[in-house]
């Protein structure tokens, strides 16, 4: 098993950080869309439009926010959207009705989208030579963090009550505040000077583009295991409710021991694309799982739900490692909060359209829907490898004029 704390001071400092930030993830992840659906008593359909409303509004904060991380000190920015994470999350106690929903949604994961931007500058500078692995390290203190999150989860969702839900998300919101002060203890990184050429030059890389897309589709498969599986197993299947902190604990344990290793394993973008089409295919044969629950004994139900998980977390674990180095290799050095707030774009389409798609296909229309999302997954995983090389011969073909350019005026 990994070191899930790194040697290096500024690592750990973001380390700490991230853990308290994710054991407070962990309670929403586990739980939150329950909340709404069960506490605050909103339709199913209107939170899957809510959340679906909040991905749209948070894709476009992530570029704007990476671009300010690069060229104001990613430090603050930083930490300011997690100080804003904490107050929207905070307020979710307030969303007694669709349009409170909305605003508190939209403002927390705007946040969250722009934090991702604005952090991965700060894991470029203190990452090392290959910064991929350390943010395959934080995400394997993610998951750590989720894990504790999942349990304390597991008694909110068991005992089922409106505060035991309020004092879940009053937790979230501290464990925010607290991931932001402990920021203090981070060097701050200096801007990057920009390199000449158009402001905006992510937005104008259509290959890397590409990739934004096709990981955003594969990013549903977050999804799966905080939003379909939960309501699924609620509505659809005779396993006990205890049992979505037990699958949300399963597939965290994977990541931890093993998400370190499997990033090792993807040492370029050609691997990354490869990485991608076999995470597809995981996720085919694990949503053809989940879709067997139903109708069967509560101990079957429960057997095939945690195998269905086991399966998902391995093509997560390659989803992850994929969008680890594509992102990063080929992303410019000096432009590494816009590229990667760019790349965030495909975890704001996920945040658009995964939550209304998985439950209109998954629990509305039930078992065939989830045949048609393993089929979206592996049929977008077989494109990976294609838009990889696209992005690669770019990539060569962006530099290469630079080169002569600079050989010409030396002579």
């Amino acid at each position: 098993m990994p070191h899930l704390m790194p040697e290096t001071g500024p690592q750990c400092v973001l380390a700490a950080s991230n853990f308290v930030y994710t054991v407070g993830s962990g309670l929403y992840l586990t739980a939150g869309v329950l909340y709404f659906t069960q506490a605050a008593h909103l339709p199913a359909g209107q939170v899957g439009i809510g959340l679906g409303i909040a991905g749209l509004v948070a894709l476009a904060l992530g570029v704007a926010v990476g671009h300010l991380a690069d060229s104001h000190g990613a430090r603050g920015v930083y930490a300011a959207t997690l100080v804003v994470q904490a107050l929207t999350t905070a307020a979710f106690v307030l969303a007694d009705s669709f349009w409170p929903f909305v605003l508190a949604v939209c403002s927390a994961t705007g946040a969250k989208a722009a934090g991702i931007a604005a952090r991965s500058p700060l894991i470029r500078h203190y990452g090392g030579d290959r910064p991929q692995e350390f943010r395959a390290y934080l995400r394997a203190v993610t998951n750590v963090g989720i894990s504790l999150g999942a349990l304390g989860a597991g008694w909110v969702v068991q005992v089922g009550t409106l505060t035991a839900y309020q004092l879940m998300l009053i937790g979230n919101a501290i464990a925010f505040l607290v991931a932001a002060a402990l920021l203090v203890l981070l060097p701050p990184v200096a801007p990057v000077p920009a390199a000449g050429g158009p402001r905006w030059t992510a937005l104008r890389d259509r290959p890397y583009l590409l990739l934004t897309a096709v990981d955003g589709v594969m990013a549903i498969q977050f999804k799966v295991l905080t939003v379909a599986i939960p309501l699924w197993l609620v509505g659809a299947t005779a396993a006990p409710h205890w049992l979505i902190s037990g699958t949300m604990i399963t597939g965290t344990v994977i990541v931890v021991v093993f998400q370190v290793r499997a990033s090792r394993g993807v040492t370029s973008p050609a691997a990354g694309g490869h990485a991608y089409r076999r995470a597809g295919v995981a996720f085919l044969v694990s949503c053809s799982m989940v879709s067997l629950s139903a109708g069967v004994p509560a101990w079957a139900a429960a057997t095939l739900l945690i195998a269905a998980v086991v399966i998902h977390t391995i093509g997560e674990l390659w989803h992850s490692a994929a969008g680890f180095e594509v992102s990063f290799a080929l992303a410019p050095p000096h432009a590494t909060g816009q590229y990667l707030g760019v790349f965030g774009l495909g975890a704001g389409l996920a945040e658009a359209v995964g939550p209304g798609l998985l439950i209109a296909l998954c629990v509305t229309w039930g078992r065939p829907g989830w045949y048609v999302v393993g089929a979206l997954f592996a049929l977008t995983g077989l494109t990976a490898p294609f838009a990889v090389r696209w992005a690669e011969r770019h990539r060569h073909s962006r530099t290469s004029p630079l080169t002569v350019l600079e050989a010409t005026r030396a002579a």
